[in-house]
């Protein structure tokens, strides 16, 4: 619980100066709210749900005929399970974009079960020490059939060695958690990690038409688009090629002391994502 607090207390200070900003607003309507989250409507078969604790950490609930698919479960929120079963009525299995504990904090204690790419479980500090669920793993390619909606598994390294992306091509859009960073990407990977992601997701929107990404921390007006994720692509070629040079980075949070910032979004980054 220790690592949790120092994380949180340590990402709320290296995301501050980017995410305070006017009161923020979500279309569509409100089908819940309470003291550690509010959900709204994407469209009738899907939700966003916006924690308080870390820059709007958000959640996304999926529903298909037959199951439904709960994308990250915050920071810490209270009965989510309860919550989230006030807005579907169908099964609920629980899938994670990354580990970091403003997506799977203590809220997912409340799931028998947890999906996360394994890449984030090996070499890094755990942090979902104390869930007793069960723990499996993705596996890039996979689909989700819910019931006459199918999400599709593609692994987005960069941000961490596990960030994963959700795909819905018929509703023509995904859930990409941190991947792209929400405006602000945390990378603490490699550069040539985020090339060969940027270009994987620039293909897959491409074939599919896929138009938007929800984000990890969602203001309403902040998804990703596929200018973005071809925009971090130029970032990471130039850096790499050392076009694109690094400043000193004033938040300097998990030894990422270099900063990028341009075409509407900041990559945070070591020098060791150069090599």
């Amino acid at each position: 619980m220790k690592k949790i607090v120092l994380f949180i207390n340590a990402l709320l200070l290296a995301q501050v100066a980017l995410f305070a900003q006017p009161q923020f607003k979500i279309d569509g309507e409100e089908v819940y709210s309470g003291d550690d989250v509010v959900f709204h409507k994407i469209d009738d078969h899907t939700w966003v749900g916006t924690g308080h604790v870390m820059s709007n950490e958000s959640l996304y609930l999926v529903e298909g005929n037959d199951k439904s698919l709960l994308i990250d479960a915050g920071t810490n929120i209270k009965d989510l399970d309860k919550i989230v079963a006030s807005i579907t009525s169908k099964p609920v299995t629980l899938v994670a974009t990354h580990v970091h504990p403003d997506h799977t904090g203590p809220s997912i204690d409340v799931f028998p079960s947890l999906y996360i790419n394994p890449a984030d479980t090996v070499g890094i500090p755990t942090f979902m020490p104390d869930y007793k669920g069960d723990v499996k793993f993705l596996k890039d390619g996979q689909i989700f059939d819910l019931g006459g909606r199918k999400l599709e598994v593609v692994f987005t390294p960069g941000h961490t060695p596990g960030s994963t992306t959700f795909i819905d091509k018929d509703a023509k859009y995904g859930f990409s958690g941190d991947s792209f960073g929400s405006g602000n990407l945390l990378l603490t990977t490699s550069f040539s990690t985020l090339q060969n992601t940027c270009e994987k997701m620039s293909k897959v929107m491409a074939d599919y038409g896929i138009t938007e990404l929800y984000p990890g921390h969602f203001f309403g007006g902040n998804k990703e688009t596929k200018k973005r994720v071809d925009d971090l692509n130029t970032i990471s070629k130039g850096a790499l090629s050392g076009e694109i040079k690094g400043e000193d980075n004033p938040n300097n949070r998990f030894g990422l002391n270099y900063v990028i910032n341009r075409d509407g979004v900041r990559v945070n980054f070591a020098e060791s994502a150069l090599k």
